[in-house]
């Protein structure tokens, strides 16, 4: 679907491995399954508790339409990506940015959901459709082995 921004199943890599600041949010600092693309996301861990080694079909996207029509209220009305997923969020891109500290170029992009943060850190054309200031939504589930 156009509208999808990122779609890749994730390996949680590590859970809080600064220790855990707040009651109710871990930090999952997770990969995608072709070692491309490392994250470092906020969940809300009480809603949606992620453990180490647990893979999750993670889907970015600017709509939760089937057709990827813009969304006009939420929930949207009859079928929509909401329906397939387990844990979605809403936020908005606050900063995109060049990391040339490796030996490959890298573009990292941060979204906030609300306060609860997602750095995504991928190369130059897996991250080309995030844009500063765009509205997107994070949907997780959890592959079952």
């Amino acid at each position: 679907m156009d509208a999808f921004h990122f779609d890749e199943i994730i390996k949680v890599l590590k859970v809080d491995a600064d220790g855990k600041k707040y009651d109710k949010v871990s930090r999952i600092e997770a990969e995608s399954s072709d070692g491309a693309t490392s994250f470092q996301l906020d969940i809300h861990s009480e809603l949606y508790p992620m453990k180490r080694k647990e893979l999750y079909r993670m889907v970015i996207s600017t709509s939760l339409h089937m057709d990827g029509s813009a969304a006009t209220s939420y929930p949207p009305e009859g079928k929509s990506l909401a329906d397939k997923f387990e844990y979605i969020v809403h936020g908005l891109v606050y900063k995109v940015s060049m990391d040339g500290s490796g030996p490959d170029k890298k573009v990292v992009v941060y979204v906030s959901f609300g306060g609860l943060q997602l750095m995504l850190k991928s190369d130059p054309l897996k991250a080309q459709k995030f844009k500063l200031d765009q509205k997107l939504f994070l949907l997780l589930r959890k592959m079952v082995k």
